[in-house]
Order: structure tokens, then C-alpha cells, then sequence
């Protein structure tokens, strides 16, 4: 239904002004660190856009529908559990928006996580290190039936606005951005948004496309912002009929793929791109001719200890 001459409310109006800085991120060509005729891997820098990571798509879009059915305000506090990008994502666009915020997170996140987290004026609830996200989203869910005219309660892990915004966004901008030439998509595995939806998208637009998704080796792989679904609570967004196939990563892998991107691709990205970026030359090795698309979902702003100890070690 259309309602004539209705007018958006300023918290609206500021929300769709922030809509152009999320999302449309640049597809940059790997060429150096792994080259093949008639194979091409391209890499989305999911750092470039409001939120500085792949999770901004999914932190506005969460933000934008809450506040689109009447949930959220600037009267409600926003609640979610994060390992840290999400959380960080939802600081820029709720400071934007006037939304007081609180993050649950566990106590072993980066210490740049914490201090960009504080600067943005988020509330900060540390959860064991070794419950990992499952238990920060426990104490989340339990504030929020504590108090639930305080909290509105993302729940990324199972909000449909998660994957729904990958959907929309970048499976589009994939397919244009290769010219419809995309034959392969892979990526790791974390709330699963990022996988689910993009590859929902880029099936509906060519059924032909193949969707890897990524794991991790072990439950304490050392991978930021992934899931070992085998031993982890499964997140329920996910739908396991979406991926063609599984290829399991490794962190010691990505560790030199880190060092190696930085010194033949120009780029110093995190841990868990190289690990999708590991994903991308694993399935390119198998293929005669493709183009496969992965996402680097940060750089390596985050991680300045794990950075510089990968590096320590590898020019020794």
C-alpha cells in the first residue's frame, strides 16, 4: 500500500542517508600470489564501506528493518551478541542514528576491537573466552527477557535481515561486477549470512554458479569470525541444501597467504580473508578455466598483535 504525501520520520531520512555508504565494495584481481591460464580469483575488499567489514551489509540491514517495523529507536537500546565486526558494523550506523548500543562479546576479542567499540560509546559485556560467541549470545538473550522494553535483540544469527541483505546486495554486484563470467563463489562460514545469502542470489541469477562454503579445521582453529558447525551451536539461518560442496581451511595456511598478499598483491588483509582467499586457489587448482569470486571480509586493522607475529615468524 502507498501512502500519499507521507513524510520519514529524521531517524528514517538519516538511515537512507547512510544506505550509500554500505555496501559496493571493489572486486580486486589475485595475480600474483596464484596464476593459472584461463583461471582468474577475484576478492571483494569488504573493508572499503561504512562499518569496515563484511558485516556492515548485515549490521545496517538488521538496523533498517528493525526500525522499519517500529521495533527500534532512538527510545530502545540495540542488543547483540559479536565476536567483534558485527558489533563494530552496528557502532558506526547506531552513532550515526542516535541508538544507544550494547555488545556482548567474549573477553578474549582484540584489543582494537574493544577500543574501537568504546570510541563509538558502545556498552561492552564480556562474556568466558571459552564459551566463545554461543555464550555471549546466551547473556544477550538473557538481558533482553530481563528487560525487554530496554533491549531490542538483533540476534544476528538468526535474523532473517542477516543473509537477506547479501541477497540483495552482493550477489548483484558480483554478477555485474564480473560481467555475468562468475562460475565459482566460496567463503567461510561464521553467523553464515554472508555464504547464504550471496549464494542464494548469485543461484537465482545463474544456476550454474558453484558456492563452496568454507570451515574451519578444528573447534579452536584461531580463525576470527568462523564457526566449526560440527561442534558449534549452528546458527539458524543457515541451510545446509545452499552449498555445493565443503573445503576445510587451515590457520596455518591463511598465515602465509597473509604474508604473501602483502608482499606480491599489495594488500594486508586478516587472518580469515587469506583463509577464503586459501578456499579460492584450492578450487582454482582443480579447473582448466573459471572465474571465482571470494571475499576478503577485513584487513588487518584489527589484528595488530596476530599480524605481527605472523610476520615475526615467517622472516625468521
Amino acid at each position: 500500500m502507498i501512502v500519499e504525501n507521507y513524510k520519514p520520520t529524521a531517524l528514517e531520512q538519516k538511515l537512507l542517508e547512510l544506505e550509500q555508504y554500505i555496501g559496493d565494495t571493489p572486486l580486486f584481481p589475485i595475480r600474483r600470489v596464484f596464476s593459472k591460464p584461463n583461471v582468474e580469483i577475484y576478492a571483494k575488499l569488504e573493508w572499503m564501506q561504512l562499518g569496515g567489514s563484511v558485516k556492515a551489509r548485515a549490521a545496517y540491514n538488521i538496523i533498517k528493518t528493525g526500525i522499519e517495523e517500529g521495533k527500534l529507536d532512538e527510545n530502545r537500546r540495540f542488543l547483540d551478541a559479536t565476536s567483534g565486526n558485527t558489533g563494530i558494523a552496528y557502532a558506526h550506523v547506531c552513532a550515526a542514528l542516535g541508538i544507544p548500543l550494547t555488545i556482548c562479546m567474549p573477553e578474549n576479542a582484540t584489543k582494537e576491537r574493544k577500543q574501537i567499540l568504546r570510541a563509538f560509546g558502545a556498552e561492552l559485556i564480556f562474556t568466558p573466552a571459552e564459551l566463545k560467541t554461543t555464550g555471549s549470545q546466551a547473556v544477550a538473550r538473557k538481558l533482553y527477557e530481563e528487560n525487554p522494553d530496554l533491549y531490542y535483540l538483533a540476534d544476528q544469527y538468526s535474523n532473517e535481515a542477516n543473509w537477506k541483505a547479501h541477497y540483495d546486495m552482493t550477489a548483484h554486484e558480483i554478477v555485474e561486477q564480473t560481467e555475468g563470467r562468475i562460475t565459482h563463489f566460496a567463503t567461510g562460514l561464521g553467523t553464515t549470512g554472508t555464504f547464504i545469502g550471496t549464494s542464494r542470489g548469485l543461484k537465482e541469477l545463474n544456476p550454474d554458479i558453484v558456492c563452496i562454503a568454507l570451515e574451519p579445521d578444528s573447534p579452536n582453529h584461531g580463525l576470527p569470525g568462523w564457526k566449526h558447525l560440527a561442534t558449534a551451536k549452528i546458527p539458524a539461518i543457515y541451510d545446509e541444501s545452499v552449498a555445493d560442496g565443503y573445503m576445510t581451511m587451515h590457520l596455518a595456511d591463511a598465515q602465509e597467504l597473509v604474508r604473501q598478499v602483502a608482499r606480491q598483491e599489495g594488500l594486508l588483509i586478516s587472518p580469515s580473508s587469506a583463509a577464503n582467499l586459501a578456499g579460492a586457489i584450492k578450487i582454482a587448482e582443480t579447473l582448466d578455466e573459471g572465474v571465482i569470486v571470494t571475499v576478503f571480509p577485513d584487513d588487518s586493522s584489527k589484528y595488530s598483535d596476530e599480524i605481527a607475529e605472523i610476520f615475526a615468524k615467517g622472516d625468521n
